[in-house]
């Protein structure tokens, strides 16, 4: 753009639309494109030429007005100029006074630029100092929480430290976010999450490395609890029993011929002064789990810790849960197994239900679950080597106290009660092995013989322990006899106590009576039908038992037997259930008692069977001799002596009462009928002996001879009580063999053999041809050997040998019905 005056543009022809630019007096000076310069040379020819000499008649047209101008302006000029001049002395003159004035000033002013400098700087420093303190203002409440969070670090209180880190995370760095060491801070917030997540989850795991170590002193904690509980409840239902007038006998003790017996503690009081039972709480610091947790939740990483708790928690339930080897050989064993289960679940349960979502009940339960199999799978390997009654019923206490305080904390235990009748099982079979060595001990200390009672008191004595009563016996005058032995009342007493002992285990089983009734009687069932009964028939059987200890020992089971009604109205009054009840269990003393009678009897029989054994064995006959002696054999007037002193023995027993006496006949019947019949079997069998190849006559005599003294002896009635000439029967066999030989009846023998009326009914075939040709082979030799002249055969020598045909006739004959005997069979 280029600036000209407009009437220089108006003169040289250039009508352009131009803008007012400046004014400089009265010209008036317009804005013209540099395009109308390049219009003035482009529009025609010469124009370049033209233009400058209209620029040149314009120049010299203002210099005339200039020179005009001036002209005129001159005279005031000069006026100008002299008026100048006469001012000029005065402007000199004020100069010198200004610059006079202005010096002053600058010397006055010096102490005031001072001054106003120092405000000036004075100022700046405040605002300076207002511009820091703003920002102090800021940075300071930043500081503060970073020291808070240096101290709660220090001071271990991770929880609050996590939510000051928050704090300067979400308020107070966003405002000092441009200073450095906001961002040191901000660069050292992660690694102080880190270490206090590191430090947290170490002291969880001192947390868990200290309760599985006290874990048995928490569930002993807590166990007491229980039983204290348990025991307060007991206290209460006696006085509310008492209150109301109620007979208590199951759950509360058995008042009959005891003392009461005091529940056994499981736990012993160490002090009876010691304060009250602390609570699981006072016992263990959770802090350590909560801080963990709230660190976790706030970091965002719960889950983490859940599983990493529940994880470790598991690996300590299995080594909670893994017994000692020698666990069964003392209580304490499984005291120790049970207060370190219980201090586990306690622990479960209190963070159950303190903390949220920590631990489930799922989670619990199934823990639980499997903690429950393992402790029955634990408990029935470990209690099958108790052999002591008295360990097994302290674990039953043990468990019994170990399921109700889990069962106080939600825990089912019904499992645990199951268990408990499969080891009462077990525990009456400990009582069982137990009560046997009771029983062998009595048995081997008793005499076998009556009681003797010397006075009343004596009398009442036994009475006392053994229910007996005979109104004959009590009219005696002392001193007297009581019919059974020392072993009777020992026995029955012992029964009781059996049945106090199998009780114990029946106690807090949350079990009716009718259900405790039931167990009671089975359990002395039990113990009548094979503890006892197996140990009378062992003593039945022992050498040295005699046929008087026999009989004794016959008396003693009916005594027990008939005592058995007692010992049920015992359980009656224990249990308070009636006898009467459908279901109610009977005792089986009938029978078991009643199987040793039979047994004892059919020893008896043995022994005097072996006695006759051994006399016969004494027997030493001349199967060869020509003449009878004249008397019977020796070993067999023995024997017969033996056997009248033996009967005497029972047929005088102390009996005092028709049943005994019975009792007594009987026996002595059977036993005496036994003992003839076993004589003549043996006298029968050793005429017979397969060995025995010859007979005499004189030996034949000797025998009968023999067999007339056990003839006379059954005819003598050694034991009352038989009918007619029974038991002359137990020699009838013999008694017509050797008739048949003596009379040399074989015709007779033969022509009524197979009718009933025959004489010889009893003789066999068989056995007449065995007796007949040992007879014969000695007859035979009879006839050959002439230097013999004591053979009572000795006429066959003279007779003719149609008397040996005759013989040899009957033998084949006897040889012909023995084999028609064998086709028939």
């Amino acid at each position: 753009m280029e600036m000209i005056e407009k009437g220089l543009l108006e003169e040289m022809g250039l009508e352009l639309n131009l803008k007012p630019w400046a004014t400089d007096g009265g010209a008036h000076f317009w804005e013209v494109p540099k395009t109308a310069f390049r219009s003035v040379y482009d529009d025609q020819p010469n124009a370049h030429k033209k233009f400058m000499e209209k620029l040149d008649a314009c120049i010299r047209n203002h210099d005339k007005e200039i020179e005009k101008m001036c002209n005129f302006h001159h005279q005031g000029f000069v006026d100008a100029i002299t008026e100048l001049l006469k001012v000029r002395t005065d402007a000199e003159k004020l100069k010198v006074q200004v610059t006079d004035t202005n010096r002053r000033f600058q010397d006055a002013g010096k102490e005031v630029i001072v001054q106003t400098e120092d405000i000036i700087r004075c100022r700046i420093q405040q605002r300076n100092i207002t511009t820091v303190v703003e920002k102090l203002q800021l940075c300071l409440p930043v500081l503060e929480m970073y020291s808070k969070l240096k101290e709660q670090m220090s001071a271990k209180r991770y929880y609050s430290a996590l939510k000051t880190m928050e704090q300067l995370e979400n308020v107070y760095f966003p405002r000092v976010s441009q200073y450095r060491f906001c961002q040191l801070m901000i660069e050292n917030l992660p690694k102080l999450r880190e270490d206090i997540k590191e430090i947290s989850m170490s002291d969880l795991k001192d947390f868990l490395e200290s309760i599985r170590k006290h874990s048995d002193k928490i569930g002993e904690t807590a166990m007491k609890q229980a039983q204290q509980q348990k025991l307060f409840s007991v206290i209460l239902q006696k006085q509310n029993n008492v209150k109301f007038g109620k007979t208590v006998y199951i759950n509360d003790r058995i008042p009959e011929e005891r003392n009461e017996i005091v529940l056994k503690p499981v736990f012993e009081e160490e002090d009876e002064n010691e304060e009250e039972v602390l609570t699981v709480q006072d016992l263990v610091d959770f802090s350590p789990v909560y801080q963990c947790l709230h660190i976790y939740s706030v970091l965002g990483d719960e889950e983490t810790f859940e599983n990493y708790y529940r994880k470790q928690r598991k690996k300590q339930a299995r080594l909670v849960l893994q017994p000692q080897s020698n666990m069964h050989e003392t209580v304490d064993g499984y005291r120790r197994y049970f207060t370190q289960i219980v201090g586990f679940f306690v622990v479960e349960d209190h963070i159950l239900h303190v903390t949220q979502g920590l631990v489930t009940r799922a989670y619990t339960d199934e823990l639980w679950n499997m903690a429950l199999s393992k402790i029955i799978a634990v408990l029935r390997a470990h209690s099958s080597y108790c052999t002591d009654p008295d360990l097994v019923l302290e674990l039953k206490n043990l468990i019994v106290i170990f399921a109700d305080t889990l069962q106080g904390y939600g825990f089912p235990v019904n499992r645990l009660f199951d268990l408990l009748f499969e080891i009462r099982d077990q525990y009456n079979e400990t009582l069982l092995k137990k009560w046997a060595g009771v029983f062998r001990d009595i048995f081997e200390e008793d005499n076998y013989s009556p009681i003797p009672i010397v006075n009343e008191e004596e009398y009442k004595t036994v009475i006392s322990k053994f229910p007996f009563q005979d109104p004959d016996l009590e009219k005696q005058s002392f001193p007297k006899k009581l019919p059974m032995s020392q072993s009777v009342p020992h026995i029955y007493i012992q029964v009781k106590e059996f049945i106090y002992a199998s009780l114990k285990f029946s106690e807090s089983l949350h079990r009716s009576s009718t259900e405790i009734d039931d167990m009671l009687r089975k359990s002395t069932n039990l113990l009548l039908t094979r503890t006892l009964s197996s140990c009378l028939l062992n003593l039945i059987k022992k050498p040295h038992i005699g046929l008087t200890e026999l009989v004794q020992i016959i008396i003693n089971t009916t005594h027990l037997e008939q005592a058995c009604k007692y010992l049920e109205d015992f359980i009656t009054n224990i249990t308070n259930i009636s006898q009467e009840t459908v279901h109610t269990t009977r005792l089986y003393g009938l029978s078991t008692f009643k199987d040793a009678r039979h047994a004892a009897e059919g020893e008896i029989y043995t022994k005097l069977n072996q006695k006759i054994d051994e006399f016969v064995q004494l027997a030493d006959y001349d199967w060869t001799m020509s003449e009878p002696d004249g008397r019977a054999s020796g070993y067999l007037m023995d024997l017969i002596n033996f056997l009248r002193s033996i009967f005497q023995v029972f047929t005088h027993l102390p009996t005092n009462s028709n049943d005994h006496a019975a009792m007594s006949g009987k026996v002595a019947q059977t036993a005496c009928m036994s003992a003839c019949q076993h004589l003549s079997t043996s006298l029968m069998q050793m005429l017979l002996d397969s060995e025995l190849k010859q007979i005499s006559m004189g030996a034949v005599q000797q025998f009968n001879l023999d067999v007339i003294q056990c003839e006379l002896f059954a005819n003598s009635e050694p034991v009352p009580g038989f009918q007619g000439d029974t038991l002359q029967l137990a020699f009838i066999d013999l008694r017509q063999l050797l008739d048949l030989f003596m009379v040399w009846d074989w015709s007779t023998y033969l022509a009524d053999y197979g009718q009933p009326a025959s004489k010889y009914l009893r003789v066999n075939p068989n056995t007449a041809l065995t007796l007949l040709e040992n007879v014969t082979c000695r007859v035979h030799r009879g006839i050959k050997d002439t230097s013999k002249k004591n053979n009572i055969f000795a006429q066959f020598r003279k007779n003719d040998r149609d008397k040996q045909k005759l013989i040899e006739t009957v033998v084949k004959q006897l040889r012909s019905l023995v084999n028609g005997m064998s086709q028939h069979t």
